[in-house]
């Protein structure tokens, strides 16, 4: 089994922060908005928030909440509170920080309007 140390951590959530922010600006408040930079965008909350009962291990094990029909404002705030520092996740601080006000509005208008 390979370990990884608090550097590959930190790499990797940069490396994916840093992939999904290139994205070009899309409307994702339509969950069925199609196309490379809206897929772009989403597709870096779905590999945790989009599996039923998933947890994650760094740093310790975390349940990871379902998003998909959450309220926007709710999503808003949590994205803007890990980009703060005022709640931390090795994961979502790095990704919450690569966000525009205008990313955070979107990803928030597209996964509440899920079901």
């Amino acid at each position: 089994m390979h370990r990884f140390n608090m550097s590959h951590i930190k790499l990797a959530a940069l490396a994916l922060a840093l992939s999904c922010s290139v994205a070009a600006p899309a409307s994702a408040a339509d969950p069925k908005v199609a196309g490379k930079a809206s897929d772009a965008k989403v597709s870096m909350c779905i590999g945790c928030h989009g599996i039923p009962g998933y947890r994650a291990s760094f740093p310790e094990v975390y349940s990871v909440p379902m998003i998909a029909g959450q309220n926007g404002e709710y999503i808003q705030a949590a994205l803007r509170a890990y980009a703060s520092g005022e709640r931390t996740h090795p994961t979502m601080d790095a990704i919450s920080k690569s966000l525009s006000d205008k990313d955070i509005a979107d990803l928030a208008a597209y996964y509440s309007n899920l079901k």
